[in-house]
């Protein structure tokens, strides 16, 4: 009469959210990458590699010489390196191929360690102008950056942009110096906090005040400023896999937030399609996600071509990035079998990403 019962929810131990998330990977990944997949996931639980994009903001010469001291390279000029020499050997196909068709800006610049090398960067130390000389971060985020290939007269928005490495690297393209504008909105506002401090200590004053930053649901955009911009940035939420394999601290496989993760691909469709809707006709829509899960990148894009056509009556290309494997695959691991866009996957000799990124055009 005076026992008690066992209290399951408290005393049944917490399976741990990293363990959930593994758990889950295993059994979607391993069909989806197949007999890739021990390799990827070696990666995912090993310590990320970084890249430091150089701020052209500050003190270049001395930054450049102190990361070339460390043996690292511009993989970014490497590619571009490299696409030249294939252009003139292949002078025939130059005018066909996409290779040549797409141009990748050279004044982002990121540095490197070579493959196997898992050498770290120390962090980056203000100029004379209080300016910090490199940003760190995972190098394969500059891809969709790269592939929005922002020219300086462009309206630009990035839809999602904390913490705002992609934010930076889009400046680092001289687009608010030279009669281009940046809008970079991030629903969460302490988030926003962190992109402002970004921005502060890396950007000058005038510079930085000709950015736009806001706090809008960006599910919402269309509503305020629809069809005028020329390149849209949509690096979306996503289950953040390096993350939720690695950590407990806001890991969206906690229990508590499973039907969160559930309406992950809805909230991606809904980015998008306001991505989409926010260009003018011509203009272009890099849609990106750092998950391995064809859910939450292909599918996400196919569905939004669908509902553009079919609700808005708007055309949208998916472009061919097939040359970004070619001339990056030096420094990354792709996966060749993404049915849209591209896909880097972590490797133990490169261990960047995972980074899906897909380019999208408004007809």
């Amino acid at each position: 009469r005076h026992r008690h019962k066992e209290k399951w929810a408290t005393t049944a131990p917490r399976i741990p959210s990293t363990r959930l998330a593994l758990h889950h990977f295993d059994s979607s990944y391993s069909l989806h990458l197949g007999e890739l997949w021990p390799s990827v996931r070696a990666g995912l639980l090993c310590e990320q590699k970084y890249g430091a994009l150089l701020n052209n903001f500050s003190d270049l010469d001395h930054v450049t010489q102190e990361l070339e001291l460390l043996n690292a390279t511009d993989f970014v000029s490497e590619a571009l390196q490299k696409a030249e020499q294939l252009q003139r050997e292949t002078m025939t196909e130059a005018e066909t191929s996409p290779l040549f068709r797409a141009s990748i800006s050279p004044k982002i610049k990121c540095y490197t360690f070579p493959r196997g090398d898992i050498t770290r960067f120390h962090p980056a130390r203000p100029d004379t102008l209080g300016l910090l000389g490199y940003y760190l971060m995972d190098a394969a985020s500059l891809l969709p950056v790269l592939a929005l290939d922002v020219q300086q007269d462009d309206l630009v928005l990035d839809l999602c942009a904390a913490p705002g490495g992609k934010t930076l690297a889009l400046l680092q393209t001289g687009l608010c110096v030279s009669g281009g504008h940046l809008a970079a909105n991030d629903v969460s506002v302490s988030r926003t906090k962190r992109l402002h401090q970004i921005l502060r200590n890396y950007v000058p004053k005038e510079v930085r005040e000709t950015v736009s930053v806001t706090s809008y649901d960006g599910r919402d955009w269309q509503d305020m400023k629809g069809g005028t911009f020329h390149k849209v940035l949509v690096d979306v939420p996503c289950t953040t896999d390096r993350h939720s394999a690695m950590e407990e601290d806001n890991n969206i496989f906690h229990k508590r937030r499973t039907k969160e993760r559930q309406m992950l691909p809805m909230l991606q469709l809904q980015l998008l399609m306001a991505g989409i809707l926010a260009t003018e006709p011509g203009g272009e829509v890099v849609y990106s996600t750092c998950s391995l899960s064809p859910l939450q990148n292909e599918c996400v894009v196919e569905r939004a071509v669908e509902i553009a056509e079919n609700q808005f009556n708007i055309n949208v290309h998916v472009e061919d990035l097939s040359h970004f494997r070619t001339l990056f695959q030096d420094t990354f691991s792709f996966f060749s079998d993404c049915r849209l866009g591209e896909l880097v996957l972590p490797h133990l000799t490169a261990n960047f990403g995972p980074m899906y990124f897909c380019k999208l055009r408004r007809m």
